[in-house]
């Protein structure tokens, strides 16, 4: 597989997870936007091992354990999309907590509260 082979087939997962919008935000970022898309999307997004609503609670859980607030929203609406609850969500980071802090679980926590109450 080439490289635009790779750049092609992450774009087309990105759009599916996120929305054309995002895919817009990451070609912004010249080089960076295209190996996020790359690597991120046209390898491991598009790998058969895990459906894409495991993908997502991992990279919820992951997400917050490092405390990266700022991509946490558009992962927690992401997730959503593909299939979780509110509910298991919550689950994700109560699990999250107990091996990474309360801190960061705290901040996942007050951040999925505002999506579900625009969502409702």
């Amino acid at each position: 597989m080439t490289t635009d082979d790779k750049y092609e087939i992450g774009r087309a997962k990105l759009r599916d997870v996120h929305g054309e919008r995002s895919l817009e935000t990451i070609e912004a970022l010249g080089d960076l936007g295209r190996m996020i898309i790359e690597v991120a999307y046209g390898d491991i997004y598009s790998r058969p091992g895990l459906s894409l609503r495991e993908r997502q609670i991992a990279t919820v859980a992951v997400l917050t354990a490092l405390g990266r607030s700022s991509q946490l929203p558009i992962h927690l609406r992401s997730s959503l999309s593909a299939g979780l609850t509110v509910d298991e969500l919550r689950e994700v980071i109560l699990q999250t907590a107990v091996l990474a802090g309360f801190p960061p679980a705290m901040n996942a926590w007050s951040t999925l509260k505002t999506i579900a109450a625009e969502r409702d």
